[in-house]
């Protein structure tokens, strides 16, 4: 077994894609950053596979500065350790892992006895799907619609609120713009308004065949606890469902607020993967 380090993003897709959509839903969030490294999203990456033979036993990609990623498709023992020297060896720097909680945290163990670093957990997640809306679901008055270029500062400074309140980011105002930028390009954001005004917004991303992902849930404080956000997510939800087979989303189990959110609109919990960071 070695670990095989893939500058091409199409041979590396080629030899696991059709691994990772036999569980299309639990890897979506590999597929989809795999397929915005393969449509030139991100200029640095990582791509590797463990192999043996014909056979690849484990994925792995990263785009600086986020974590890694670590799919194990069959137990092999210190493959992970395996990976850990490997990246060591490869002068690799990790902010951390992502992955089911046994594979990141044999990697994290590993990845800490090559380096000495301390492992914290960052987030216990909970990875939602959904197929179909829940039926009689109450709806807070206002209306949806897709985010354009006269939304972009209000997002930006919401976007800034949401990594800080939930711990996945600290972007500088540049930053913030640029990725605002973006995603009114590719028309990726919905916002719902209530008589004219803007108060609660979200995001598309990562579609596979079958599926794509909801993210950047948010809602000011001053108008929360009325259902916007609620009603934002379950519109655009069957809206997506229209085209897709199912719709993803990720949560800080922590967060109880957004877990009973997403539970009423039909979403349900399929696994619990976790972000161990490195420090």
């Amino acid at each position: 077994m070695e670990w095989k380090i893939y500058d091409d993003p199409v041979a590396f897709s080629e030899k696991v894609e059709s691994l990772l959509y036999k569980n299309e839903d639990i890897f979506s969030l590999f597929l989809g950053i795999l397929g915005q490294i393969n449509n030139g999203r991100y200029e640095e990456y990582y791509l590797a596979l463990a192999e043996e033979g014909k056979e690849v036993l484990a994925a792995c990609l990263m785009t600086p500065p986020h974590p890694l990623q670590l799919i194990i498709f069959k137990e092999i023992p210190g493959l992970e350790a395996n990976l850990a020297r490997h990246l060591k060896r490869d002068s690799q720097e990790l902010p951390g892992v992502i992955g089911d909680k046994e594979t990141a945290g044999r990697f994290a163990e590993a990845w800490s006895a090559e380096t000495g670093a301390a492992v914290e957990l960052h987030m216990d997640e909970g990875l939602y799907r959904i197929d179909a809306l829940a039926p009689g679901l109450e709806k807070s008055r206002g209306s949806w619609r897709v985010a354009n270029k006269r939304d972009a500062e209000l997002l930006e400074e919401w976007y800034l609120l949401f990594e800080k309140e939930t711990g996945i980011g600290s972007s500088s105002h540049k930053e913030a713009s640029m990725k605002i930028g973006q995603f009114l390009e590719d028309k990726e954001v919905y916002v719902w308004e209530v008589e004219g005004e803007t108060v609660a917004c979200m995001k598309k991303a990562r579609p596979s065949k079958h599926g794509i992902t909801v993210s950047f849930v948010f809602t000011p404080e001053k108008y929360r606890r009325k259902g916007y956000a609620r009603t934002l997510v379950a519109e655009v939800t069957e809206e997506l469902l229209l085209e897709y087979y199912f719709v993803m989303l990720y949560t800080d189990l922590k967060n109880p607020t957004a877990n009973k959110m997403y539970n009423e609109i039909g979403y349900e919990k399929i696994a619990n993967p976790v972000h161990l960071k490195f420090i």
